[in-house]
């Protein structure tokens, strides 16, 4: 039954009941107990709330328990587009695959399932588009993508090309090289090592000819490791000559 047959029935019964001195509230709009009615009614009943109003205001039927109850709203619910008239401006329900909708062909959100496109919701999206399943809609890939949340954003690029902050990438960029097993461009990590330590000690290698010289070595540690293709790590330990202290002798036993 349409919203505008039911509320000239809603009149109607109320105007029954008033016959019967029931307990019924229908103000005029110059009525003095019109401040009774809910805001933005013009007319109302306790038992069907609103049943007209103000100019500009949308009329919503919704049910409350067994009875259904009017309103009045400056704009309709989800699910519900505001449909104007020159007698009366409704609340119109969206086409069922429609979760939310401008008008009655023009959906703006789509229900599970479904993909929102040029206004429509379909169960599928047209060559050259990806459903997103996130939006609920059919969302324009960049160059080399197959599946993106936006435009810009990609989420799985072409299996030859690598993926790098949701761009598609033939080669990776200066600063990345590129992972082959997951197909990213990975940030490179160049070699960083920590201060030298001192010198030890002056030891006497076997090969050496010459009486008391020898040689003192000093290290410094590896602190992060290079990756493929970063800068690689310098030496960590150096080596020097050095001369052998004389030991100085023992005094003699008394």
């Amino acid at each position: 039954m349409r919203i505008p047959s039911l509320i000239w029935i809603l009149h109607f019964m109320n105007l029954t009941r008033g016959l019967d001195n029931t307990k019924i509230l229908r103000f005029r709009r110059n009525s003095s107990m019109s401040r009774l009615c809910p805001a933005g009614c013009v007319t109302c009943s306790a038992l069907n709330g609103c049943l007209s109003c103000k100019p500009r205001l949308f009329f919503h039927l919704e049910l409350d328990g067994m009875r259904q109850r009017g309103s009045c709203l400056s704009s309709c619910p989800r699910g519900l587009y505001g449909k104007r008239s020159p007698h009366i401006s409704t609340c119109t329900r969206c086409k069922e695959d429609c979760a939310s909708c401008f008008s009655e062909n023009f959906c703006t959100n789509c229900h599970p399932g479904h993909f929102l496109f040029r206004g429509k919701c379909e169960n599928s999206c047209p060559n050259g588009l990806t459903a997103n399943t996130a939006l609920r809609e059919c969302t324009e890939c960049s160059t080399g993508c197959e599946v993106c949340v936006r435009r810009n954003t990609c989420v799985r690029c072409r299996a030859d090309l690598y993926s790098l902050h949701g761009q598609c990438h033939l080669t990776c960029p200066r600063g990345f090289e590129p992972d082959v097993q997951l197909m990213q461009c990975l940030p490179q990590v160049h070699c960083q090592v920590g201060e030298w330590t001192d010198w030890g000690p002056c030891v006497r290698r076997r090969s050496m000819r010459a009486y008391r010289k020898g040689e003192e070595t000093r290290t410094r540690q590896v602190l992060r490791s290079p990756s493929v293709r970063g800068e690689p790590c310098p030496h960590v330990s150096e080596i020097r000559k050095c001369a052998i202290k004389k030991r100085p002798k023992s005094p003699n036993r008394l």
